[in-house]
């Protein structure tokens, strides 16, 4: 693939390897004026795909604490003139399917759309996306995303099992917000939904029931507002929540395969095997939608015990060239070329006009409004709570008083010590509650260094 001629502020060779450097998110600006991908507006890819339908998942629009999963939503298959249309407000059969849809109350989003089949009949488009400015050279459209959203489309908070993740803004501006890998437990993961390479946080990080998930108060948010023609760096297993911030946006991104990857393969096989044997046993607590629609299906647990004797094998045999080819279902959802990042000399990132750093923010911008109210809401229901008893007490029974009734001194205090114990009234566990402790990333990593250790282990007795 033929890189373009232009002069950028870093050469495809320093960008690689900032990008294998990078410790923290970083936007590269200046590195993109001359990809032809920047006129992949909404409307010029209309006139492109033409009648070609596109999936688009649709969200409600509401105020809620918890996160909007892909399980939750609708999804619709319309043609990118019909989206348009509907973004800009118009109803009727111009709309399509959108119709059913109230543009005021939904939001629509078509994420994770491999250009390599949007553009399968126009293949030449795919050089309009060029990565080998960024050092890789086999890397462009074939092996990138699309995703097209109106204003408040987003993406649930986050982290990819897989890679780390370059990300160019086209068409309006994206919101995103990151929590170092660090932060994993104050982001409460789950993997239901499950999804093949995703854990998913419980916590709604623009309006966090703080009752539920006090830890995310310490969170460490890095936010940005992504502009058209920037690129963004998310490093490996950093968190994500990502929101549409323009009426209609477009974006392209690339995952970068590491070589940290073979033993992610393995963590991922031991969850899958774990996730379908408890949701595929029928019980009255384990009825919902645990699978993601990014998932073609459920596998049998020998195909999953397959998969992870692959992967197993793969790191204990010190195969380094390993790719995701040889385990269709570690495959279903990132894109891969095989090229694998490989250490280089420490190198200080060169932070300025080119090269800009996503900072910390605490408190969080985005919660810190609600955080205080949380906190200003208890704070007032104790004092409501305190003024409500004081007024109810006998005239005598003030502080100083001459009449003292003990027995609504001791009501009293026994209905503080009810108040105090309500919290913490027994919750029976459910089958989720439990997959949420055995499969926490924690856990799954300690299972998977246990394996290899175990796997290697027995094959030196067997090569004995």
């Amino acid at each position: 693939m033929a890189c373009s001629s232009a002069v950028k502020p870093f050469s495809p060779d320093e960008a690689h390897r900032l990008i294998h450097q990078l410790q923290q998110p970083a936007v590269f600006l200046n590195m993109t004026k001359d990809w032809p991908v920047l006129q992949w507006t909404a409307q010029h890819l209309s006139q492109c795909l033409k009648e070609k339908l596109i999936r688009f998942r649709l969200g409600k629009k509401e105020e809620t604490n918890d996160p909007l999963f892909e399980t939750q939503c609708s999804f619709v298959n319309v043609t990118l003139g019909q989206f348009l249309r509907w973004a800009e407000g118009k109803e009727g059969e111009e709309v399509g399917v959108f119709r059913d849809f109230p543009k005021t109350e939904y939001w629509a989003y078509a994420d994770y759309k491999y250009i390599a089949e949007v553009f399968e009949d126009q293949p030449s488009k795919f050089e309009d996306v060029k990565w080998c400015d960024f050092g890789f050279e086999d890397r462009g459209g074939r092996e990138s995303t699309l995703w097209i959203g109106t204003e408040a489309a987003n993406t649930p908070c986050h982290l990819d099992s897989y890679g780390c993740n370059l990300v160019l803004q086209v068409q309006g501006r994206k919101r995103w917000h990151l929590f170092p890998p660090e932060d994993t437990c104050k982001l409460y993961p789950t993997r239901i939904p499950y999804e093949e390479s995703s854990v998913f946080s419980r916590v709604k990080v623009l309006n966090p029931d703080l009752n539920r998930f006090k830890d995310f108060q310490g969170a460490r948010a890095h936010c940005v507002t992504l502009l058209p023609g920037q690129v963004l760096f998310v490093p490996r297993h950093w968190w994500h929540y990502v929101e549409s911030v323009d009426p209609v946006t477009v974006s392209v991104n690339s995952w970068i395969e590491l070589d940290v990857d073979n033993e992610a393969r393995i963590s991922e096989a031991v969850t899958k095997a774990v996730v379908c044997a408890f949701k595929t046993s029928p019980s009255e607590d384990n009825m919902d939608d645990w699978l993601n629609p990014t998932e073609a299906g459920v596998s049998s647990h020998s195909e999953n015990m397959q998969y992870l004797n692959l992967a197993l094998r793969s790191v204990t045999q010190k195969h380094p060239s390993f790719s995701s080819k040889c385990l269709p279902h570690l495959s279903t959802k990132r894109n891969y070329t095989g090229h694998i990042l490989t250490p280089s000399s420490p190198l200080s990132p060169p932070f300025g006009p080119h090269l800009v750093p996503v900072h910390c923010q605490l408190p969080f911008d985005s919660t810190s409004t609600t955080i205080k109210a949380c906190e200003c809401a208890r704070k007032c229901a104790k004092m409501c709570r305190k003024t409500e008893e004081e007024m109810g007490k006998p005239k005598g029974a003030e502080q100083g008083g001459s009449v003292v009734d003990l027995g609504a001194e001791k009501a009293g205090l026994e209905r503080d010590r009810e108040e105090e114990n309500e919290d913490v009234k027994w919750v029976s566990v459910s089958t989720n509650d439990l997959l949420d402790c055995l499969v926490h990333p924690e856990v799954i990593k300690r299972v998977t260094e246990l394996l290899i250790q175990r796997h290697a282990g027995d094959r030196r007795t067997a090569l004995d």
